[in-house]
């Protein structure tokens, strides 16, 4: 896409197939509502999930208000706004194929172009990672398109049994992290980035350099996602909410109740309502809240479909604005970046060890209305968002 941390394009001119769709994108700018409302919800949860990542310690003298802020942070925020992201990342993949394939193009330059795309998804992130914060998604996503360009016109049957095989390992891989954050938590030493941050930011640059060959890594945690996104963009149901309200009802309700079952444990025993010291229950713990965070993605994605298949062609002021951050959601998720560089670093405001983990998601919500603010203000004036402009003169030849 052109909005998202991964870009998806223009989104569609409406037709008369999709009720509602001719208001709705009449003040989108002829895009679908309901995959920028997504993108644009979706920057919140990713802000809640990496402002405690910058702390030097998540208790401070309220326990009772931590404990309850990391119960949210473990139902709501952790490795489930990753999975919705990804799954958007694909959707937006499919956006871009449909279009593609709608103009008359053939195989060889929707390939060309996808890996121009991935190509300069790998520069930005790798900039990011290096000038900015260690905590990178883009990349990942260029890797990935890069490495597996050809899935994307692959068949259904291929997309379904790739993305199952990949969940595997992405699954063991994400429960790893957690188990290490669970067990860090539990001994008063959570996994953050405070006691690797450098006194000064040439030092910051320079440690980073080497940061962005982790992003090979995370391509395994990505491929199901985006996978899904690509199967679900064949079938528009998020272009054409209202022409599948059935099956994003279905998919909200049971996804979601899977999801808040999976993810329970982990955010109990994240709270200290339970404790384990068997490194057996904190994996089972893991897999099952990593598991059921790729429903809970899904079906939050599939929530703001309904949402926006109700809406109609009568989206409010907040829908709007909301939509205009999806539409720019690679600035403001660099945007993010950039705060919490300023907020916690030595060589900045180095509020590392004053702000509270509530303080952080005060923050994190802050940045998130500010984001939102901007974003509305953009719409108004008819500014795009600069990276989503520079990405797309970079995926397009010039002519």
């Amino acid at each position: 896409m052109t909005t998202d941390p991964v870009p998806a394009g223009s989104g569609r001119l409406p037709t008369s197939a999709d009720p509602g769709s001719r208001g709705a994108a009449a003040v989108t700018g002829g895009r679908s509502l309901a995959p920028d409302l997504a993108r644009g919800l979706m920057l919140l949860l990713i802000a809640l999930a990496h402002a405690p990542g910058f702390l030097s310690s998540w208790r401070s003298g309220m326990p009772q208000l931590d404990d309850v802020v990391l119960f949210v942070k473990s139902l709501i925020a952790d490795n489930q706004a990753r999975a919705m992201f990804v799954v958007l990342f694909g959707y937006g993949m499919g956006q871009l194929t449909h279009r593609h394939k709608a103009r008359g193009g053939d195989w060889p330059s929707l390939r060309a172009l996808l890996r121009r795309r991935g190509l300069w998804l790998v520069v930005i992130g790798f900039a990011h990672t290096i000038l900015l914060v260690p905590i990178d998604i883009v990349a990942i996503y260029g890797l990935t398109l890069l490495l597996c360009t050809p899935l994307v016109r692959a068949s259904d049957k291929t997309l379904g049994w790739t993305a199952a095989l990949s969940l595997v390992p992405a699954t063991l891989l994400l429960a790893w992290q957690s188990v290490t954050a669970q067990l860090g938590a539990a001994a008063g030493t959570p996994v953050t980035f405070a006691p690797f941050m450098e006194p000064s930011y040439g030092a910051h640059v320079l440690a980073n350099v080497t940061k962005p060959a982790q992003a090979v890594i995370g391509i395994v945690m990505v491929l199901p996602g985006m996978l899904l996104g690509i199967w679900a963009a064949r079938r528009r149901f998020l272009d054409h909410p209202a022409q599948h309200r059935s099956t994003l009802r279905r998919a909200t309700l049971g996804l979601l109740a899977l999801a808040l079952i999976g993810r329970l444990p982990a955010a109990l025993l994240a709270a200290g309502v339970w404790n384990s010291t068997d490194i057996g229950v904190h994996w089972t713990v893991a897999i099952a809240h990593d598991l059921t965070g790729y429903a809970g993605g899904i079906g939050l994605a599939a929530a703001i479909g309904l949402a926006s298949a109700r809406i109609g062609d009568r989206p409010g002021r907040l829908t709007m604005a909301l939509a205009a951050l999806g539409q720019r959601s690679l600035t403001f998720y660099l945007f993010q970046s950039a705060v919490w560089l300023l907020l916690f670093y030595p060589f900045t405001l180095n509020l590392r060890d004053q702000v509270s983990l509530a303080g952080s998601y005060g923050i994190a919500a802050a940045v998130f209305v500010v984001s939102v603010l901007l974003a509305e203000w953009m719409r108004r004036t008819g500014a795009r968002g600069p990276m989503e402009v520079l990405l797309r003169r970079m995926s397009y030849p010039r002519r």
